[in-house]
Protein backbone atom coordinates (compact mmCIF):
# COMPACT_ATOMS: atom_id res chain seq x y z
CA UNK A 1 0.00 0.00 0.00
CA UNK A 2 1.43 3.98 -1.14
CA UNK A 3 2.06 5.73 1.53
CA UNK A 4 -0.52 8.97 2.07
CA UNK A 5 0.91 12.17 0.73
CA UNK A 6 1.86 14.12 3.91
CA UNK A 7 -0.63 16.81 5.51
CA UNK A 8 -0.49 20.34 4.40
CA UNK A 9 1.02 22.56 7.02
CA UNK A 10 1.27 26.16 7.56
CA UNK A 11 4.70 25.95 5.19
CA UNK A 12 2.93 24.30 2.66
CA UNK A 13 3.08 26.28 -0.53
CA UNK A 14 0.06 27.82 -2.74
CA UNK A 15 1.28 25.58 -5.61
CA UNK A 16 1.31 22.48 -3.32
CA UNK A 17 -2.20 22.93 -2.59
CA UNK A 18 -3.34 23.39 -6.26
CA UNK A 19 -1.05 20.47 -7.69
CA UNK A 20 -2.67 18.02 -5.16
CA UNK A 21 -6.15 18.45 -4.75
CA UNK A 22 -6.65 20.16 -7.74
CA UNK A 23 -10.15 22.31 -8.42
CA UNK A 24 -10.82 21.05 -4.55
CA UNK A 25 -7.85 22.73 -4.13
CA UNK A 26 -8.81 26.18 -5.72
CA UNK A 27 -12.14 26.08 -3.83
CA UNK A 28 -11.48 25.48 -0.42
CA UNK A 29 -8.35 28.80 -0.86
CA UNK A 30 -11.12 30.45 -2.51
CA UNK A 31 -13.49 29.89 0.44
CA UNK A 32 -11.04 31.18 2.88
CA UNK A 33 -9.99 34.50 0.33
CA UNK A 34 -7.08 33.38 -1.71
CA UNK A 35 -8.35 33.13 -5.42
CA UNK A 36 -5.91 31.94 -7.56
CA UNK A 37 -7.75 32.89 -10.63
CA UNK A 38 -7.10 30.74 -14.16
CA UNK A 39 -3.66 30.82 -13.22
CA UNK A 40 -1.27 32.48 -11.03
CA UNK A 41 -0.86 36.66 -11.98
CA UNK A 42 1.79 36.89 -9.77
CA UNK A 43 4.23 34.16 -10.70
CA UNK A 44 5.69 34.62 -6.94
CA UNK A 45 2.54 34.08 -5.25
CA UNK A 46 2.52 30.29 -5.96
CA UNK A 47 5.35 30.06 -3.71
CA UNK A 48 4.39 31.75 -0.75
CA UNK A 49 3.44 29.57 1.99
CA UNK A 50 0.20 29.27 3.58
CA UNK A 51 1.21 31.12 6.54
CA UNK A 52 2.67 34.06 4.53
CA UNK A 53 -0.65 34.30 2.73
CA UNK A 54 -2.64 33.95 6.13
CA UNK A 55 -0.34 36.76 7.53
CA UNK A 56 -0.74 39.23 4.68
CA UNK A 57 -4.35 38.76 4.58
CA UNK A 58 -4.93 36.97 1.60
CA UNK A 59 -6.14 33.92 3.31
CA UNK A 60 -8.57 33.96 6.67
CA UNK A 61 -8.68 31.22 9.35
CA UNK A 62 -5.46 29.58 8.02
CA UNK A 63 -6.70 26.82 11.18
CA UNK A 64 -10.03 26.15 9.47
CA UNK A 65 -8.37 25.74 6.15
CA UNK A 66 -5.89 23.64 6.85
CA UNK A 67 -8.50 21.24 8.88
CA UNK A 68 -10.33 21.08 5.31
CA UNK A 69 -7.30 20.50 3.37
CA UNK A 70 -6.18 17.32 5.38
CA UNK A 71 -9.95 15.87 4.88
CA UNK A 72 -10.15 13.16 2.63
CA UNK A 73 -13.12 14.02 0.15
Amino acid sequence: MPDAAPAFTADSKIADVVGRLGDRGRDLLRSHGYDVGDGFVDVLSQYQTLEHAYRVERIRNLKGLLAELNTDQ
